[in-house]
């Protein structure tokens, strides 16, 4: 399994706690140095099944500062992945991926359907 984080978000280190305490195996990627390509949000989002609104990180300062609330609706689904793929910090984090799909954020109950 492979992880999106970012050290310094208290939702990603308690994201990683929980997969230690499940002693899961994953490699962890700094979203902000090695941030997501294109390519690969276009295809964990196809596999997600998820609404594209839902990778980015909506509390997150470079969104507000961008005013993203307001332009999303009007960007086309190729326009918002090439986006997200400028900046690591725009995407919602943690993201966990794996054999059994991709969920981006941090909840208990999906991240174990992933398992």
């Amino acid at each position: 399994m492979l992880v999106l984080a970012y050290p310094g978000c208290s939702t990603c280190k308690k994201a990683m706690n929980w997969l230690d305490d499940k002693n899961a195996v994953y490699h962890v990627r700094h979203i902000k140095i090695n941030r997501p390509t294109y390519e690969e949000l276009k295809t964990w989002h196809e596999k997600s099944g998820l609404p594209l609104k839902r990778f980015f990180n909506t509390s997150g300062l470079i969104y507000k500062e961008m005013g993203l609330k307001d332009k999303l609706a009007s960007m086309t689904e190729e326009e918002q992945l090439r986006l997200l793929a400028t900046d690591g910090m725009l995407v919602k984090r943690p993201i966990l991926i794996s054999h059994r799909g991709v969920y981006p954020g941090f909840k208990e109950a999906e991240w174990e359907k992933l398992l």
